[in-house]
């Protein structure tokens, strides 16, 4: 197949099982009007101030929007190129259309140099089949708009395997998923014995009825193995993961015809059989042992309301914005300004939100700032668990950003954003996918306190924010600036976790572990938490005062030194410590240093600030629950070479962001043997000193579930970072020129200055005239809070720097509590029409999600598609 070339050629590929069903052929969200803009969005309070603010240029990393979108499809179907729907028996067709973000070259030209606007080109996916083979295969369509200069070209230059497709192992989607229920409807008396249950194939929608998952155990080049285990129902609660029924069969599809698929060994209580007959012969024998099932119940509800607190009834203390955003954004080209950082945002179906073009003060700090993979890794000791694993970029994490909830997600005073993306020929759009806000911290950014005085500072920072569902976990992703220069990107997880099924004896008269289990803990009769690494990478293409940086590994490090001064007090060394500088010369993987000894710095050698030190970032692990983590597996037999990048906490490569621009592609998922994008090629080794640098860095952690992770994983316990830190980067602290706070001096006022005491004075009333300078600013607004000088001076030396609040506010009822009626509904028709609701088609988890609960919908194209 390497010599295959796609261009021209009727080649094929329709998907593979189900959840590749539900990338292709669920579509999320809300359709949009074919002559709305993208990003249109519902906003909150206050927003008539940002009317007049505009970006600085056009944003070059704007999403096709629908126009563009459609345009596109209709070229794809009308180009002899590509061969998309074309007589009765095709099963060609397009899935995706989204920007193929510009080169950083000619990025840089245009907004640095005043060069042309790069040329706008689509990436398009196409599922294509070819005999019994199927294939999903990239283009790229180009220059846009459509013009008789408009190419469609094999899209092969950011994938270092040298190809535009990957091989999928199934061709007919419908056909697997119809199988598998057949494959339970079959050993419908196993299962109801066993299990108490059976799947209803008839009816995929019954509450009471069996659903089915699998993860694979191999794929390679169109051959795939999996195993499935039967999950009880969960219909009221989606705890399906929750509820894991201990019985296995093994699946093999050794190509895409399914004439060739077959069933293997069943798995049940620790034991293979070689197939349901042989199953059906133990179950026979007196000594055969039924294992305990796992019910749902309210113990899966994520509210308990058997439970009485008083205060639970009381609100809680909220934040408010009364006088507006301080913030500045651009609707139209989707631009953010804030106390000196300026940034674009982009966004994309597989990898969610990217920031481009990050400054402070008008100067780049980071090219590029965003996802690029998300992985979960399990372990086990039954047929599922043992191999369990999902890169959810595969999934779609930017389509699956669906609508947040104002007040509780965001605070009241959020501003959001909307999320459109094109699929199957259509658009979507997930409302207020994304949020904007300030917010100040429950502790100080800065404090002090000497003998006669007090200062102190509010931390105040700006979030941008957005959640992605992927099956049965909830991420939310926050990009969070502060009034340093500091930038720190931190990831929360919560959600229903991926249980393990326990096998106790229903004889058991007090059911417990016989023995420590060495991947989980018990936390149901039946049911284990299962151990998983969370490894979720994200690139920062920083250019530190330009492109010729260098990383630096700065390590503290204990010192025996003898000094003069010491004698003969201490007649031999003294035990100190000191800093060792190690300049990274080549390409590597770094990891966190055990008690934080190293600080690894992206430095800038031609560059200094006043002091004559080299200016730099520093990157160090955030505010999470410790340190983020790498993969503990070594060498994963489950992820081949699709994603290396998680064998090490952070990556720093000689950049080449027109042909490496990412470290993943989201259908390495499909041939992790050989995946598109392969991180172990990159790293080879260049020499990076005074190059243009990229970071590669993981964040997520090591999960062990407990009871305590019952029914959801909780935020605040799941949580990782990492920060940008200016080192050296300025001459001093900036924040102290956009911070607000107070000042309390009680030094004693002497009644009358002479001499050189007068002259102390005066520079002293000159530093005060300058702290209060800034108030004064905001004294003559009369739209935002009061400062009363004269209040300040009867305070005997209190002196509030920035805005204060200085009498009561008016908060609207919105601000503390949105109006959540019309959440995840739309108008039905025109403006005025009843609303109706839209779901949102959350997937990922299970290979196969739960086939069991899979409907099989006619759109008005007369398609199918699927809803879990």
């Amino acid at each position: 197949m390497a010599s295959w070339k796609p261009l021209g050629i009727s080649i094929s590929a329709a998907i593979i099982f189900s959840s590749v069903a539900y990338l292709f052929f669920l579509f999320s969200s809300t359709t949009v009007d074919p002559i709305r803009k993208q990003h249109t969005s519902s906003t909150s309070t206050s927003t008539s101030h940002q009317s007049h603010f505009q970006a600085p240029a056009e944003n070059p990393f704007a999403e096709i929007d629908d126009r563009e979108a459609s345009e596109i499809y209709t070229f794809l179907h009308q180009s002899p190129s590509v061969d998309l729907g074309k007589g009765a028996d095709s099963r060609n067709l397009n899935y995706l259309i989204e920007l193929l973000r510009p080169n950083k070259s000619d990025v840089v030209k245009y907004l640095d140099n005043n060069g042309p606007v790069p040329d706008r080109w689509a990436r398009v996916s196409n599922l294509e089949i070819r005999k019994d083979n199927s294939y999903i295969v990239d283009y790229m369509v180009g220059p846009l708009p459509l013009s008789n200069d408009t190419q469609i070209l094999p899209l092969t230059y950011p994938y270092n395997s040298g190809r535009n497709y990957v091989q999928s192992p199934i061709s007919d989607v419908f056909a697997l998923l119809d199988w598998a229920l057949s494959i339970g409807e079959n050993a419908s008396d196993i299962t109801q014995e066993l299990l108490g249950a059976q799947v209803n194939r008839n009816d995929p929608s019954d509450p009471d009825a069996l659903v089915m998952g699998s993860r694979p155990a191999l794929i390679d080049q169109g051959h795939m193995v999996h195993w499935l285990e039967f999950f009880g129902s969960g219909i009221a609660s989606d705890s399906r993961s929750l509820l894991p029924q201990g019985l296995y069969v093994k699946l093999d599809t050794p190509s895409a015809n399914p004439s060739t698929w077959k069933t293997g060994q069943w798995f049940y209580n620790g034991f293979l059989y070689d197939n349901d007959t042989a199953l059906r012969e133990a179950m026979k024998s007196p000594d055969f042992v039924k294992l305990e099932l796992n019910h749902d119940g309210s113990w899966t509800d994520t509210e308990d309301f058997s439970t009485v607190f008083p205060e639970r009834d009381m609100p809680p203390p909220l934040s408010i914005q009364p006088y507006g955003p301080r913030y500045h954004l651009d609707r139209a080209q989707n631009y953010i300004s804030w106390m000196g950082f300026s940034f674009f945002l982009s966004t994309a179906q597989a990898t969610a939100l990217s920031l481009f073009d990050i400054r402070y003060n008008s100067t780049r700090i980071i090219y590029q700032l965003g996802l690029q993979e998300a992985l979960a890794h399990y372990a086990g000791v039954e047929p599922l668990q043992s191999g369990l694993e999902f890169l959810d970029t595969f999934f779609g994490m930017g389509s699956m950003m669906f609508s947040l909830v104002p007040g509780v997600d965001c605070p009241g005073h959020a501003e959001y954003i909307d999320m459109s993306y094109h699929k199957g020929g259509k658009m979507y759009t997930n409302k207020n996918a994304i949020c904007i806000f300030e917010y100040t911290s429950d502790a100080p950014l800065q404090r002090h306190t000497s003998t006669f005085s007090a200062t102190v500072s509010r931390n105040t920072y700006l979030v941008v924010r957005s959640v992605s569902t992927v099956g049965n976990y909830d991420y939310t992703i926050d990009y969070i600036f502060y009034l340093d220069g500091s930038i720190e990107i931190k990831l929360r997880a919560s959600g229903y976790i991926f249980g393990a099924f326990h096998a106790e004896p229903r004889s058991s008269s007090q059911p417990r572990d016989a023995h420590t289990n060495e991947y989980g803990y018990r936390i149901h009769p039946a049911l284990h938490t299962s151990m998983h690494d969370h490894v979720v990478s994200f690139k920062a293409d920083l250019d530190i005062c330009g492109t010729s940086n260098t990383m630096v590994r700065t390590s503290i490090e204990p010192l025996q030194r003898e000094y003069d001064w010491d004698k003969p007090e201490v007649p031999l060394v003294r035990n100190t410590m000191h800093m060792v500088h190690h300049t990274v010369r080549h390409e590597t993987g770094l990891n966190w240093p055990q008690n934080g000894r190293d600080m690894y710095l992206v430095t800038a050698p031609n560059s200094t600030n006043k002091w004559g030190e080299t200016r730099a970032y520093r990157i160090l692990g955030g505010t999470g629950v410790g340190n983020p983590s790498h993969l503990t597996i070594l060498n994963s037999t489950t992820l081949g070479k699709s994603a290396s990048w998680s064998s090490a906490d952070l990556w720093v490569l000689k950049n080449h962001p027109d042909s490496e621009p990412s470290s993943a592609h989201h259908m390495n998922y499909l041939e992790p043997l050989n995946p598109l994008v392969d991180f172990e090629k990159m790293v080879d080794g260049e020499e990076i000193e005074e190059e243009d640098l990229v970071l590669y860095f993981n964040l997520g952690g090591h999960h062990v579930p407990s009871s305590q992770d019952v029914p959801n994983t909780l935020m605040h316990t799941s949580a990782s970072s990492v920060m940008f830190v200016p080192f050296n980067y300025f001459d001093d602290d900036v924040s102290r020129a956009s911070r607000q706070g107070v000042r309390i001096d009680r030094r004693p006022r002497p009644k009358k200055a002479e001499g050189k005491a007068a002259q102390l004075d005066t520079e002293g009333k000159e530093k005060e005239e300058i702290r209060r300078s800034s108030k004064g600013r905001v004294a003559s607004r009369s739209d935002r809070a009061e400062v009363d000088d004269e209040n300040d001076d009867d305070d005997e030396g209190v002196k509030y720097f920035g805005g204060r609040y200085t009498k009561p506010v008016t908060v609207s009822e919105g601000m503390l509590s949105p109006d959540l009626r019309h959440y995840m509904k739309e108008r039905d028709g025109e403006p005025g029409g009843e609303w109706k609701t839209v779901r949102n088609n959350v997937g990922g988890g299970l290979l196969g999600l739960f086939v069991g609960k899979e409907r099989q919908k006619e759109e008005g194209d007369g398609k199918r598609r699927m809803d879990w």
